[in-house]
């Protein structure tokens, strides 16, 4: 059978439903593990979290981008994106890499920002680095579905596109009629579009939206000050 791109989507609500979820049960265990000292949130702790919040969402693109290259990509295929209007910061490896690539690739975030983070936090009771080791785990969420997904497939390549919420599977064996957790099958192709190479996409949303945090950071580090 011929080779062709079998294309699956990320259901965007469910998965920003379930890391929500996430997100609310961690900080609940974390509060009921740090015991008496608790998860105090002070004035600079919500200041620090809300500046690092994108800042920390861009280095887990970037921590993806490092280890597709790590694993054998090439560095001109990998671009980044912010399309906040579909809820997603993006790293797109517009290339096809092999099974083991992509699963070392969406494990590196969640270990290297969210695990080992987290880890440290507790230790030192760092509240501000455990809330966005947390945010960073809920926000892994699509990536960790796509994993045990891929995971149990064999005798595939994986790409991504120019879509930035889609990715393609390169096979041989016909996988129209693969069920997959957290996603949708969108289709089949023989080629993808990948003629968007510019290195960083951004959204007019996504433009709209860092204006108005930036701002808002500012004002609230004015706000400190006074």
């Amino acid at each position: 059978m011929q080779k062709k791109y079998y294309l699956y989507q990320m259901s965007e609500v469910a998965l920003n439903v379930v890391a929500v979820i996430i997100f609310i049960v961690m900080v609940l265990i974390t509060d009921l593990f740090l015991g008496d000292k608790g998860m105090v949130w002070t004035d600079i702790t919500y200041l620090l979290v809300v500046i690092l919040m994108f800042p920390y969402m861009m280095l887990h693109e970037v921590i993806h981008s490092i280890s597709y290259v790590l694993n054998g990509a090439d560095f001109k295929n990998v671009t980044y994106g912010m399309h906040l209007e579909k809820g997603v910061f993006c790293c797109l490896c517009k290339q096809n890499i092999t099974k083991r690539n992509i699963l070392i690739s969406l494990l590196f975030p969640f270990v290297i920002i969210g695990v080992i983070t987290y880890i440290i936090g507790i230790a030192f009771n760092n509240i501000t680095l455990i809330i966005l080791s947390i945010v960073n785990i809920s926000g892994c969420t699509g990536d960790l579905l796509i994993f045990f997904d891929l995971l149990r497939l064999k005798d595939f390549e994986y790409s991504e596109y120019d879509n930035p919420i889609a990715f393609g599977l390169y096979s041989a064996n016909d996988l129209s009629g693969l069920k997959l957790l957290g996603l949708k099958y969108i289709g089949e192709e023989e080629q993808l579009e990948r003629n968007d190479r510019k290195k960083m996409v951004i959204s007019k949303v996504s433009i709209a939206i860092s204006i108005v945090y930036v701002i808002a950071c500012v004002v609230m580090v004015l706000l400190r000050m006074n």
